[in-house]
This record gives structure tokens, C-alpha cells and sequence, in this order.
């Protein structure tokens, strides 16, 4: 019998759709299933405030003044571990996945506000008897820094902002995966099916040197996505954004601040670096000419050179 024409098109439709989903499906894995490779020992898991926390607790315990690292968005407290290196031998440093990234659970209400990060934050401190912190951050991780040092500038002894967020700006170029993540109608689909390519093509995006971007630190990142929760959290995150950061509130700070960043970020750009020199009285800026927007990760050892000397100012 002859297959009429409409029909077999239809069907191969259909048969290249199985392929691609059979290819690229990307259910939700349970912490259970990927904390044994991504938090050994010091990792702990903590309920704080409601949110079960992955958390990293490392150092000398008689540190007057330990530092807070904050990661950005879609990353976790791996992205600092080459910092942690150079600091754990004389300081405590604290480091933990935000809520609905890495191993860390969503909040409640996917409440994602500078003003709930900023509650979790201090009762995480008050949890581990930290007084005051020096609290630095990445991104979305430096957006929530100086949020913390705004809502209570008495627990914050100084700030790190690595490529911060703030300021309302327009980027030259913008992660594959954060597109996806804004588009209605795509997103959806998005939180179900992950191409390995996506989280690569990402990445690579955000560095100055994309060939730094190695299979590993995609494999990483790939298994934090996947994270039972971390897609959909992120796509409620992409839902609320849009909303007016208050950097006025920058201008009463009086806090030691120490701004780096790269100079090939295209995702927030390096002139955002003056713009926070501006507001912040007496902060200083360092420029990294051949890094991207999350220099820590790229280059530990160079970057972790002037925050090493800013820490010693601040024992």
C-alpha cells in the first residue's frame, strides 16, 4: 500500500523528535546521587532558615574575621576552590551553594530577593557564631555582598566584588543557557531536556580565555543543572528579575572594598568596575586585561594575589 506523502514526512517528524529528545533528555537527579562525587568531606548539609544549605566550613576556628565567598548564577561553591587554597592555611573561610544552585535546596516560596538572600546570609553567620565577615562575591554572588553589607553594614568588615551585578546595563553577549532560560515557551522545555553542548557553549561564553573551559568544569557544572529542583528554581528566578537594583544604596556604605575585574567580561561590563569605584568611598579597582567574568575561576593564582593582600589589612 502506497504511504501517502503527508504522512511519512509526519513520521519522520515525529521519529527526529524521539532522537532528539532520546539525545539531549536531561531528567532531575537527586542529591542523593551526586553529593557522594561533589561534597566529600568538609562539606556538611545544614537547615538554615528554612533552606537546606551545602555548606563549607574551612580553616583556622580562631579567626576573628572570616570570609564569606558568594558564587554567581548557575554556579556553586566550587567555583571558589582555588581561592580556598590560598586562604585556608591562615584564614576561615566560608563558602556554601545559594539557594536552588548547586546542592543547596529552593526556598520555600521561591523567594529569591536580595532581601530574603540577605536574611539567610546573616542567620547563616549567626549559625556558624560569626560576628562580622569579610563577604565577597561573584555576580549575582557580589549583588547579594553588598546587598548583605546595605541590610547590615555592622556584620560586613569588608567587601570583595568580582565582577558584580548592580548596575543596569546592557551585555554584548549572553550565555546559550540564560537565554533559553528567558524565553517563554522555551524555558519549559529547557527544564526537562539539557544538551552537554549548552552548558559547554556557556561557559565558554563567560570566559576571556575559553579555552580554559575544560571537560571537567563541564561535567561540574552540567551536575549541578541537573540537580533535582535547580532548573525550575532558576527559571523563577528569570521570572522575578527585571526588578530595580537600588545602588543609591551604595553611597552611605563605609566599608574597605575591593573590586576586581575581568577586562573581556561581555556578560556585565568592565566599566560597571568604575561605576562601583564611584559609589563605594575609598574602594580600589583591579583590572584583569585577559580574563572574563568569572576571573576567580579562571585564573585563581593571579586573582587571588591583590585579595590576599587586601585580607591581611583586615586581620
Amino acid at each position: 500500500m502506497t504511504r501517502h506523502p503527508l504522512l511519512t514526512v509526519a513520521l519522520v517528524l515525529v521519529a527526529g523528535a524521539g532522537i532528539v529528545v532520546a539525545a539531549f533528555w536531561a531528567p532531575d537527579r537527586p542529591l542523593e546521587t551526586l553529593a557522594p562525587r561533589w561534597a566529600p568531606p568538609p562539606s556538611t548539609f545544614r537547615t538554615i532558615d528554612g533552606v537546606a544549605i551545602h555548606l563549607r566550613d574551612e580553616g583556622p576556628r580562631d579567626d576573628a574575621t572570616p570570609v564569606l565567598l558568594l558564587h554567581g548564577t548557575s554556579a556553586s561553591l566550587h567555583t571558589w576552590e582555588g581561592w580556598v587554597d590560598s586562604l585556608r592555611p591562615t584564614r576561615r573561610v566560608i563558602t556554601l551553594d545559594l539557594p536552588g544552585f548547586g546542592l543547596s535546596g529552593r526556598t520555600p516560596r521561591d523567594d529569591y530577593s536580595v532581601a530574603r538572600m540577605s536574611r539567610l546570609l546573616l542567620a547563616v553567620l549567626d549559625t556558624l557564631g560569626v560576628r562580622r565577615a569579610i563577604v565577597g562575591g561573584n555576580s549575582l554572588g557580589g549583588r547579594l555582598a553588598w546587598g548583605l553589607a546595605a541590610t547590615d553594614s555592622s556584620r560586613v568588615a569588608g567587601l570583595i566584588l568580582v565582577d558584580a551585578a548592580g548596575y543596569p546595563s546592557q551585555p554584548t553577549s549572553v550565555p546559550i543557557g540564560f537565554k533559553l532560560a528567558r524565553t517563554p515557551g522555551v524555558r519549559r522545555i529547557a527544564s526537562r531536556l539539557l544538551p552537554r553542548s549548552v552548558i559547554e557553549s556557556s561557559l565558554r561564553n563567560v570566559y576571556g580565555d575559553p579555552s580554559r573551559v575544560t571537560p571537567a568544569l563541564v561535567d561540574r557544572y552540567y551536575a549541578m543543572a541537573v540537580r533535582e529542583g535547580n532548573r525550575d528554581a532558576l527559571l523563577a528566578r528569570f521570572r522575578g528579575f527585571g526588578s530595580r537594583s537600588d545602588t543609591l544604596a551604595l553611597r552611605g556604605l563605609r566599608i574597605p572594598t575591593l573590586i576586581l575585574w575581568g577586562a573581556r567580561d561581555r556578560l556585565i561590563p568592565p566599566g560597571d568596575a568604575a561605576r562601583f569605584a564611584r559609589d563605594l568611598a575609598g574602594s580600589q579597582v583591579v583590572m584583569f586585561p585577559t580574563l572574563g567574568h568569572v576571573p576567580h575561576e579562571e585564573d585563581p593564582a593571579a586573582t587571588i594575589a591583590p585579595v590576599l593582600a587586601f585580607i591581611r589589612a583586615r586581620p
